[in-house]
């Protein structure tokens, strides 16, 4: 398994953006942590494929309570990648399988 971070690097109720080998190639990551769980998404919105932070790093709405594109608005549930306003509504972010051990977050 390949080790992303320690849990600790990432804020409660806060996210983070790293880069992973996944699929043969680097891919730009979102992670969003609750207390001891962590959920993982290429960052890369369904709408055109841009990234979804143009300031590096910033992934939520102001109240934390949804991923949020800064491009075009659209607002994501944490939970499973939803798109739940914006152009991309019923589209989903590409989930990435993490696991929480030993204080680190790993790629499943």
């Amino acid at each position: 398994m390949t080790r992303l971070c320690a849990l600790d690097d990432i804020e409660d109720t806060g996210s983070a953006g790293m880069t992973a080998g996944i699929g043969g190639g680097e891919r730009p990551l979102i992670l969003v942590r609750r207390g001891g769980q962590v959920w993982a998404y290429i960052n890369s919105c369904p709408h055109i494929g841009l990234t979804l932070d143009i300031k590096p790093g910033r992934f939520l709405s102001l109240d934390r309570k949804f991923i949020h594109c800064t491009n075009h608005g659209a607002l994501f549930r944490i939970e499973d990648g939803l798109c739940v306003a914006g152009p991309c509504v019923r589209q989903w972010l590409t989930a990435v399988p993490v696991e929480v051990r030993d204080g680190g977050v790993f790629l499943a």
